[in-house]
């Protein structure tokens, strides 16, 4: 199998989002769910933080991306995409670490929401008291 046919495959999550991302050599084809990222995303600001990892080690027209994402909001969906795209640039390259590193690309946010507890309305809230 040859070097620029190796798809380099890895997994982002945030939240209850969860990101499959295949990393291939290219020329800079990015889809997410079959459709292009400011199209997905609906926005400029969601799509620019999914692809921020790219733009972080310079390879957005050196790597075609694939990324089937599900869960989740939009918000958690694109932090998943860019832990997915990190983590598939890391298998690329592995000298790319230090840079994605610093930039905070290949650490997973693990704050998740908390469970609704029984005999409350949420997961701290409390019914109302009344003493009399």
């Amino acid at each position: 199998m040859s070097e620029t046919n190796t798809a380099f495959v890895a997994t982002g999550r945030r939240k209850t989002a969860s990101a499959r991302v295949r990393v291939i050599p290219g020329s800079g084809n990015i889809q997410i769910n079959g459709r292009v990222p400011e199209d997905y995303f609906h926005g400029e600001h969601f799509s620019r933080e999914a692809l921020q990892p790219l733009s972080t080690v310079d390879f957005k027209d050196k790597v075609d991306v694939a990324v089937r994402v599900a869960g989740g909001g939009v918000g958690g969906q694109a932090v998943a995409v860019a832990h997915g795209i990190a983590r598939a640039l890391l298998k690329l390259d592995p000298e790319l670490r230090v840079a994605l590193k610093r930039a905070g690309h290949l650490k997973r946010d693990p704050r998740e929401k908390e469970r609704k507890k029984s005999g409350q309305p949420g997961a701290r809230k409390r019914f109302q008291f009344s003493k009399r």
